[in-house]
């Protein structure tokens, strides 16, 4: 018969944790096992760390902040772009390049019961956010003459589901030994006075890391390792909400090679000076993404003699990096960011509380934070209507309405690679 360890006992009394084994008496073997597993792998110190944070966070104003430069498209002869076309399709064509997709998020803003990645959209035919990406690196692939290995970062909460998704569906005709998935790690979430919240009596609540969490993540679960073991020596790594996502664009790889970059992006102008994107600067002379939380007024307003945005790059989480860069990222580990969100919890007595107002701390790491440990990275402007089409909302703007039209619009105006 299970028992929580003397050891865990104390340490949970040394942190103020020691209501999460309240209902332990209650708890069946099946969920006092559950609880005990979940103990063993949070990091006390952290989340007291973190909590810390909290309580010290002061809004300042951002320093140090200039604008950086950006390679545009639209803006290279037909000379450059052949140029760095064929320079990545040879990296492609030797192996050495892979894609990593962020696929951790759940479709519940978009009414959608399962991995966002399954939400499907009509472009004419019903197809889902994952076939999409596949097909893609299938036609690419094909055009290369190897198949470019496909990570898929899942949460904990998906991860069962997307791989049952992709057996259902014949990994959509993808080498299956080319698929390679993973789990993001969790966070325990935290109530206003550094508490761990309980989601369920045998259960701690518990919140994705945020998509910074990538480089842990693949150091930790073997993904960087096989990526060596494979003679990769570029990744890409984006979201799985953008339909017109390209994973494996020959132009953004053969730029980045040629200039010796070891990591770089694309970006978009912004809407307008609010869009809710965070937009490329420099901060204290290095790379760095502004949250549009966080940028002052004036820098958002802020335009060129040409009427152009200063800081009007979006960061559209559309990057490529070396693959040595996951191994240094992994281990230094990224900032936590603290927002706070609505977190239903068991109180004292048992009972579920449902809260009104924002009542936990989440922690999340931005994957930008990573640019800031690089002296320069390549930037590559490209143009909004072929290569951003996200699905966030369920209505209006960013929604699969949207998206569906756009991607059939950029399908009619070229191979939608």
């Amino acid at each position: 018969h299970a028992m929580v360890s003397e050891e865990m006992r104390e340490k949970l009394n040394l942190y103020g944790q020691a209501h999460l084994i309240g209902f332990y008496g209650e708890l069946s073997a099946a969920e006092k096992s559950q609880l005990e597993n979940q103990l063993e792998t949070i990091d006390f110190a952290l989340m007291e760390r973190l909590f810390r944070q909290t309580q010290e966070q002061k809004a300042e104003p951002p320093a140090g902040i200039e604008p950086i430069p950006c390679a545009v498209e639209a803006a290279w002869t037909t000379q450059e772009k052949q140029n760095y076309y064929l320079r990545g399709m040879e990296i492609l064509r030797d192996g050495k390049y892979a894609a990593v997709t962020m696929a951790g998020g759940q479709g519940t803003r978009l009414g959608h019961p399962g991995p966002k990645g399954t939400f499907r959209i009509c472009v004419p035919e019903e197809i889902s956010l994952f076939e999409i990406q596949c097909r893609r690196l299938k036609a690419r692939s094909e055009e290369c003459g190897r198949t470019i290995p496909w990570y898929i970062m899942t949460s904990e909460e998906n991860d069962a589901e997307t791989k049952r998704f992709f057996r259902e569906n014949g990994f959509f005709g993808y080498p299956e030994e080319d698929v390679v998935f993973f789990r993001q790690f969790m966070l325990p979430m935290l109530d206003q006075n550094g508490k761990l919240l309980l989601e369920e009596k045998y259960k701690i609540r518990e919140g994705a890391d945020g998509h910074g969490g990538i480089f842990r993540a693949m150091l930790k679960r073997g993904v960087t390792e096989d990526l060596k073991r494979r003679g990769i020596e570029w990744v890409y790594t984006g979201g799985i909400d953008n339909v017109l996502a390209r994973p494996a664009d020959p132009l953004l790889i053969g730029y980045l090679a040629a200039n010796h970059y070891e990591l770089g992006g694309k970006s978009i102008i912004k809407r307008d000076a609010y869009e809710k994107a965070g937009v490329f600067c420099r901060k204290n002379g290095r790379p760095f993404v502004i949250e549009y939380t966080e940028i002052p007024a004036e820098l958002a307003e802020q335009r060129d003699g040409a009427g152009a945005f200063v800081y009007g790059d979006a960061h559209i989480l559309c990057n490529l990096f070396r693959v040595d860069v996951f191994d240094k990222m992994g281990e230094e580990g990224l900032p936590y960011h603290a927002a706070c969100k609505k977190a239903s919890y068991i109180d004292a007595q048992g009972r579920r509380i449902e809260p009104d107002r924002p009542n936990a701390y989440k922690f999340e790491s931005f994957l930008f934070d990573a640019f800031s440990f690089y002296q320069k990275m390549g930037i590559l402007r490209v143009e909004r209507e072929r290569e951003f089409a996200p699905i966030k909302n369920r209505t209006g703007e960013d929604s699969p309405e949207t998206a569906q039209k756009l991607y059939a619009e950029a399908a009619k105006e070229r191979s939608a690679l």
